[in-house]
């Protein structure tokens, strides 16, 4: 049968800020995503009949209706080919429950590969829109580039890629609840990042700008609930990182370097007593 297979890169966020709740429950962000080679390989085949299918090499991955790539297959199929089927087969290399977008990514993979297959000649935009409804981080993810996101998340306004740089990401195996993450945020008096210069920077390809705006203000809750991640971000600024910080509500943390030897250092610096740590290129 027809298949078609692709890339769903990880995303970082170079901040994360949380402005007030808003009346239907959700918060109001502002934050800039980018995102990183840290792909997940997504496997899409068309079936002869109009069932979904989820599979993964990842145990810890849902493979049933909650799965947000599934969800992604169901909402195509429903409004545009209910006669459609498709099998979905999820290659994890982004570390579930880690603040990098996993879910998501997967999602968007499966709304770009099935315009593909199917053959619904949707544009990006009407793919983001439906990917709006399956999760606030789905449509960043549909065009993958670099953008402010605002709203719930959904809201992009798209920025110059960042210059080039490697990654290191750092997951501790402890997980954290997001929920538990904004129910401790004290909104009325944290500080909250810089965007504007963050965007400036980007726009001038100010590596160094970038690095001191680097900021997200679930650390300090995510600290409270899982030291470990504290430690994390502690250790890799000792060990010389230009910028470091959470991504998400975490519990992942990433160090931005413009020379891959020094990457490599954080990396082996860490190593020793963690075992989830990737050093990667940022694409944007």
């Amino acid at each position: 049968m027809e298949s078609r297979t692709v890339k769903a890169p990880a995303k970082i966020n170079l901040t994360l800020d949380v402005q007030h709740k808003r009346a239907d429950g959700f918060h109001e962000v502002e934050m800039v995503m980018t995102t990183v080679d840290l792909a997940d390989r997504v496997e899409l085949k068309k079936r002869k009949d109009s069932r979904i299918t989820v599979r993964s090499d990842n145990g810890f991955l849902p493979v049933d209706k909650t799965n947000l790539a599934y969800q992604a297959a169901s909402v195509l199929q429903q409004t545009y080919a209910p006669e459609m089927g498709v099998d979905i087969y999820i290659e994890k290399k982004i570390p579930v429950s880690a603040g990098l977008a996993g879910g998501s990514t997967d999602a968007a993979a499966v709304l770009r590969g099935l315009n593909d297959l199917w053959h619904l000649g949707l544009s990006t935009g009407t793919l983001a829109d439906h990917g709006a409804v399956i999760g606030s981080d789905v449509p960043f993810c549909v065009y993958g580039k670099t953008a402010v996101a605002r709203g719930r998340g959904e809201k992009l306004t798209f920025l110059p890629a960042p210059p080039p740089c490697w990654v290191v990401l750092a997951k501790p195996a402890a997980g954290v609840s997001t929920k538990s993450i904004y129910q401790r945020l004290q909104l009325e008096t944290m500080k909250h990042p810089d965007t504007d210069g963050m965007i400036r920077s980007i726009e001038r390809g100010d590596f160094s700008g970038i690095c001191r705006r680097l900021e997200n203000v679930m650390e300090e809750a995510t600290f409270a609930l899982e030291p470990e991640v504290e430690v994390i971000k502690r250790r890799l600024q000792q060990y010389g990182a230009e910028g470091v910080v959470m991504s998400g509500s975490g519990p992942t943390v990433f160090a931005l370097s413009r020379s891959q030897s020094r990457a490599e250092r954080l990396y082996n610096g860490l190593k020793g007593f963690m075992d989830n740590v990737h050093v990667v290129r940022m694409l944007g």
